[in-house]
This record gives structure tokens, sequence and C-alpha cells, in this order.
């Protein structure tokens, strides 16, 4: 599943191909689809919260590819779904499709994952990656098929399993507090991501205020912030310089009802093939009641 042609350098078209599964799948991974108003502030007690959303993906304004997203958030656990796949297009794009899965615990609020599992096919081939983690830290993990040793890549070691979130889980964004959910504040954030091939961290930077709406579900206010990659390891030197080179990525963030906590609406990067934009087209959201307070 690739949206880059043959003729760009591998290495590019590795790392295109990589972001692009975090970002299609957060066509939420980002994908979602419901009925609801989404509420900018939420008292304290309230920390559960359902999502369904669906995204389209465009290079220069046309679509290639679509995704869905749903993500569940209970008292003291959560689950992030993901699927859908890229289009085709002329000689130089392949189709794919996709399926990721990120489960974990709700500990004071904030997403603490306990395993993560992606499915990618390109090119009538599929790659399968499962990664098991405790309080931040992979104790297991796989890739099928394991791909080739590459001497050329700085080595992920056991260092580097250590104090890091999956791929879906670092594109949320915890809120601490009791005020306004959608604010700068919630931009001056940057975790650590383990992807089961790459360790690299994920900073964010606030850039401005904007509002959207969709035909179904969201509208309001949500934080742009300015999204950047820093590799750490299992990349080659000349795919670190090509990935700390770019800037131009934005990254709108709005929040899931009921929780303190925002995913991205809309994604932006400029590409070696031009923009691509993956933007929800249906952002609905609700509350949950707590199963503490259904049980009493």
């Amino acid at each position: 599943m690739t949206l880059t042609p043959d003729w760009i350098p591998s290495c590019t078209r590795r790392r295109l191909w990589s972001r692009q599964r975090v970002l299609l799948a957060f066509t939420a991974h980002c994908g979602l689809n419901l009925a609801v108003s989404l509420a900018c502030g939420v008292a304290p007690a309230a920390a559960q919260g359902r999502l369904q959303a669906q995204y389209e993906a465009t290079l220069v304004g046309v679509s290639v590819g679509k995704g869905t997203l749903n993500i569940d958030i209970q008292d003291d656990r959560y689950s992030v779904t993901v699927g859908g796949g890229t289009v085709g297009l002329v000689k130089y794009f392949k189709s794919g499709s996709f399926a990721w899965l990120a489960q974990g615990r709700v500990v004071n609020g904030a997403l603490v994952p306990t395993n993560y599992k992606a499915a990618t096919t390109a090119a009538e081939k599929t790659e399968e990656i499962s990664i098991m983690l405790a309080n931040g830290n992979v104790t297991d993990f796989s890739i099928v098929p394991e791909p080739p040793v590459d001497p050329a890549r700085f080595p992920v070691t056991d260092t580097y399993h250590r104090g890091v979130l999956d791929p879906l889980t670092s594109l949320s964004v915890q809120v601490p507090g009791t005020g306004d959910l959608v604010t700068p504040e919630a931009c001056q954030s940057g975790v650590a991501v383990f992807d089961g091939r790459f360790r690299y961290d994920r900073n964010r930077v606030f850039m401005r205020m904007d509002a959207v709406e969709t035909k179904k579900g969201y509208r309001g206010p949500v934080v742009v912030c300015a999204g950047r990659i820093v590799p750490v390891a299992g990349f080659t030197p000349e795919e670190t310089k090509e990935i700390g080179a770019r800037r131009n990525n934005e990254i709108a963030f709005a929040p899931i009802a009921g929780t303190r906590i925002l995913v991205p609406f809309w994604i932006k990067e400029t590409t070696p093939l031009g923009s691509l934009k993956i933007e929800a087209t249906s952002f609905i959201t609700e509350p949950q009641t707590s199963r503490n307070s259904r049980t009493q």
C-alpha cells in the first residue's frame, strides 16, 4: 500500500509509506462515523467517550484513499481500530489496504497501551506487526515476514523499547486539568514511538487556532500544531537526513466527547509528489456513562 511512484528512491518510498500508514490509519487513524456534537469542555469526572469517524486522503486535490477510525474509551480501558485503503492512480500508484488495532489501559485520564497490531497489504504482499507493552515498555514484538538485516540502519536495541507508545496511541493528546480542551497548550507535547521497526519522537508546536465543520458530527474549534518526526533508531543515515529536513507538517486536533483526549481532525503534509491531506468527512462522538455509575 503506497502512494509513491516506483521512480522515487527506495528510501523515500519507505519513509512516505511508513508515514502514510500512520496518517491514513488515523483517517484515524483517521476514520470515524456517528452523530452528536463534540463537547469542548468536560466535567472532571467524565472520562468515557466514543468516537466514530471517516476520513479521505487527497494528493494535490485527487482522492487517493479512505479510512475509518473507531475509538472507545471506558473507565479503565480503551481501544482504537482503524481500517481502509488507498486507490491506485494510473501507473504510478499501487492500491493497498490496512487494518490497525491499539488497546490499553486508562490511567489518570491518559491512554497507556498494552498491545498494538497492524496488517498492511500492498502489491499482493501483507506485512503484520505485533507489539506487546507494559507500563510504557515493549515486552515483545514481531514482524511477519521478518525484514532482512540492513547493517546501514542504526540498531534498535532494548534501550529504545522503553518509555514508548505505539503509533496509534501516539497520535492522541491528553489535556490535563479541568479547563478548555482546545487550547495552544495541547500542542506543547512530545512522545516517543516504537512501531515495530523504527523508534522515533513525535514532537508538536502550536501554530494557530482554527474552526472546522463536517456534514456529520463536529463543528467547532480545533488547535493546529506543527508536527515533526525526529528519527532515533532503525533508520539509515540517508533516511535520517531526509526526515530531519522536513518541516511542512500540520495537524488539527479536535476533542473526543466525555474525555480530555484530542485526536487528529485533519493532517497536511508536503511530499515529493505534492500536498497530501487527510481530513475527516464525518467526525461524530458522544460521552459514555461510567461503568461504575451503571453498577451503582
